[in-house]
């Protein structure tokens, strides 16, 4: 019963929400070819979730939360816009669970690396030209 109830999720998802998971992916995608590590994708904890988690080779290694933001078009802002204080503060409640429980949602246990949190923009490129990522590291301290 538990598997019907998910393919039921996935296939509610919207166009916009499967947009963003191909935006997620190929932000994973270029971490891995950057020499990061990624230790997970999707990562719930209670109702808060983290895109990435991924490790940053440094210098210093550095674990490293990554919020993605897809956007479709400038028309109503840029993506940095959505990263507003109320997702803000899921993100520190998620990486607060994180650091209390010291492990992934499957056990694993985290390396004892200092944290941050990236934002990363994902929109499309001038006249169906290539993506365009916008990677900002430390995202909060701004």
């Amino acid at each position: 019963m538990a598997d019907t109830r998910v393919s039921r999720v996935q296939q509610a998802r919207t166009p916009a929400q499967r947009l963003g998971d191909a935006a997620e992916g190929l932000v994973a995608e270029q971490l891995l070819a950057s020499g990061w590590t990624v230790l997970g994708r999707n990562l719930r904890f209670g109702r808060n979730e983290v895109d990435i988690l991924a490790v940053d080779p440094g210098p210093p290694a550095t674990l490293v939360v990554v919020e993605v933001r897809w956007r479709a078009s400038r028309a109503y802002g840029v993506g940095e816009e959505t990263f507003d204080w109320r997702k803000r503060g899921h993100l520190r409640a998620a990486v607060g669970r994180l650091l209390e429980l010291s492990a992934l949602p499957d056990g694993t246990a985290l390396p004892r690396l200092p944290i941050r949190i990236d934002l990363v923009i994902v929109e499309p490129g001038e006249r169906d030209g290539p993506l365009r990522f916008r990677h900002h590291r430390d995202a909060l301290a701004s």
